[in-house]
């Protein structure tokens, strides 16, 4: 079911989604009900309201810019995003990319207008055609999201939360969060606090210190996503330990650091902030790394993914579907790949199968984004032409030389772009013309004639990426899939990827039938083969590589 695009509505659609209940569409739409004056996910548990007195909007601005305020019971603001800001790239989705990483809190309603190439005018004019409200009502509702997240989950003090939120003033903040939620701040930590599970937890109490529950769209391939974070961890920067991916990332107001752990139905993210403004956009950050906003039911349709009893059903960790052995997994890690994005996932169990007329893959996979555009760029010029694990040590000794050192259980940043355009030379060991391709392409980000950021187009983020020296397209097309979360490249020039389709029979020059989702058959084809390698015995690792 399409029940919504970002510029209309279906009615019998998204009321049909409402009446059933169907948590798919949980942040693709919301639901204004006139006589109550609310507005509520599509999940919602309440008696569904009658047809005439509903609207849908395309977002929770639109339905706070009219006048309603949010349901207490189902909380429709803490529904995942919606995967539509990734699959439309035109001008209002890529807005929306930016309003989400903290744009218009840093540099208000011109920065973002600046970033896109447009006039504040148009920009205002598109954003209220398309979804319902302008730039400053959709950051609006942003803030507000912030706020009931460290009222709910911390002590701070109302005053420290109302500027950390992005509010100019506590009056405002204070008038923002009854209208949006029709209950005092004070009243809504009280609430929390009562409705703990635990009657013992409380908040935590050192300003800069929380953990969320990050909601996702099921079914969610953990083992997938788990084997990624684990076979990239790159040492200093980076941990994977007890089943939970540590790491350190720069922030807009200074740095974080993000402890995740896969749980049945969400994401726990511990996250230690060292500015509290910089809550929503590393919210936003993890969510994009972890392709939380995908809508899988719909790729999974597309795709013919289905569990191994036919149905499409959840891929959680510890079953048997699901089996990991690690030590195989540590054997597709040392051979020589062709690329630093390839890692495998389940292996044996699970493997990607031929019915009598489709090829059938397991549900729920991911495409993995990134925390950082110009990280994301020199890691993978970092890992061109040889194996995830010496991508991981040559990584892991820049860090060790150029990184920046903060508290926590992981020491460093990885270094900015101009230390690296600076130094990267006296610490980046290989092929000398690689080590100039790197260093190059930290000149060109420092000097801010390399854009890495979401609110790009995918066209021209990918001449300008050719354009540097030593990437080629299957760097430009890697980094593009990542940064922009960009669901239909199709990496087809990668081995792995190859060998993967030609074990499944699958045509590479023949695949409309499966867009607009290739980017998630690149990572169906990575797993096939990568499965299919971890499990055959064990061969002395190849040093020829295939260049970009």
């Amino acid at each position: 079911m399409d029940c919504v695009t970002i510029t209309a509505l279906n009615f019998e659609q998204c009321y049909r989604a409402v009446s059933t209940r169907d948590s798919r569409f949980d942040g693709q739409f919301f639901t204004a009900v006139r006589t109550t004056g609310i507005y509520c996910r599509p999940s919602c548990p309440a008696i569904t309201p009658k047809r005439a007195n509903v609207s849908f909007l395309p977002t929770a601005a639109a339905a706070q810019h009219a006048g309603y305020r949010a349901c207490r019971r189902c909380l429709p603001d803490a529904a995942p995003g919606s995967p539509l800001w990734n699959t439309r790239a035109d001008l209002a989705a890529r807005a929306m990319r930016l309003i989400g990483d903290g744009v218009i809190e840093r540099g208000g309603v011109p920065a973002l207008a600046a970033t896109l190439g447009y006039s504040q005018r148009q920009l205002t004019r598109v954003l209220t055609t398309e979804l319902g409200a302008g730039p400053l009502a959709l950051a609006r509702a942003h803030r507000a999201h912030t706020a009931r997240l460290l009222i709910q989950t911390t002590a701070m003090p109302m005053s420290d939360i109302a500027f950390a939120a992005g509010f100019a003033s506590i009056r405002q903040f204070n008038d923002t969060v009854r209208e949006v939620f029709a209950v005092s701040p004070t009243t809504m930590r009280t609430e929390a606090q009562r409705a703990r599970k635990d009657p013992a937890q409380t908040a935590p109490t050192v300003n800069g210190t929380l953990s969320l529950r990050l909601p996702f769209r099921e079914p969610l391939d953990h083992a997938w996503l788990e084997w990624f974070l684990s076979s990239h961890v790159a040492p200093g920067m980076e941990l994977w330990e007890d089943h939970t991916y540590t790491r350190n990332l720069r922030t807009p107001h200074g740095h974080a650091t993000a402890r995740l752990s896969f749980r049945g139905d969400h994401v726990r993210a511990e996250l230690a902030l060292h500015d509290m403004r910089d809550l929503a956009p590393t919210v936003a950050r993890v969510r994009h790394l972890l392709d939380l906003d995908a809508d899988p039911v719909g790729i999974d349709e597309v795709l013919g993914a289905t569990a191994l009893d036919g149905s499409a059903t959840s891929a959680r960790r510890g079953s048997a579907a699901d089996a990991f052995d690690i030590e195989d997994a540590r054997r597709v890690r040392t051979a020589t790949l062709p690329d630093v994005g390839s890692a495998p996932a389940t292996v044996g169990a699970g493997m990607p199968h031929t019915g009598a007329d489709r090829v059938v893959f397991t549900p729920g996979i991911r495409v993995l984004g990134c925390l950082d555009g110009p990280e994301l760029l020199l890691r993978t010029m970092i890992g061109q032409q040889i194996s995830v694990s010496a991508a991981a040590t040559h990584t892991a000794r820049l860090v060790e030389a150029l990184g920046e050192t903060v508290e926590g259980p992981v020491p460093r940043l990885f270094p900015t772009p101009d230390v690296i355009a600076e130094r990267g030379a006296e610490v980046l060991t290989g092929p000398a013309r690689r080590i100039r391709s790197i260093v190059g392409a930290a000149a060109a980000l420092a000097a801010g004639d390399l854009q890495l950021h979401a609110g790009r187009t995918a066209p021209d983020l990918r001449r300008d990426l050719l354009a540097l020296d030593g990437v080629g397209p299957w760097t430009a097309d890697y980094v593009t899939m990542r940064l922009l979360a960009d669901p239909d490249i199709l990496l087809d020039t990668d081995l792995v990827v190859r060998q993967g389709a030609d074990l499944l029979g699958i045509d590479l020059s023949d695949t409309a039938r499966w867009a607009p989702w290739r980017s998630y058959l690149s990572m169906h084809l990575w797993k096939t083969a990568l499965s299919r390698r971890a499990a055959a015995p064990k061969r002395p690792a190849r040093s020829a590589r295939k260049t970009d």
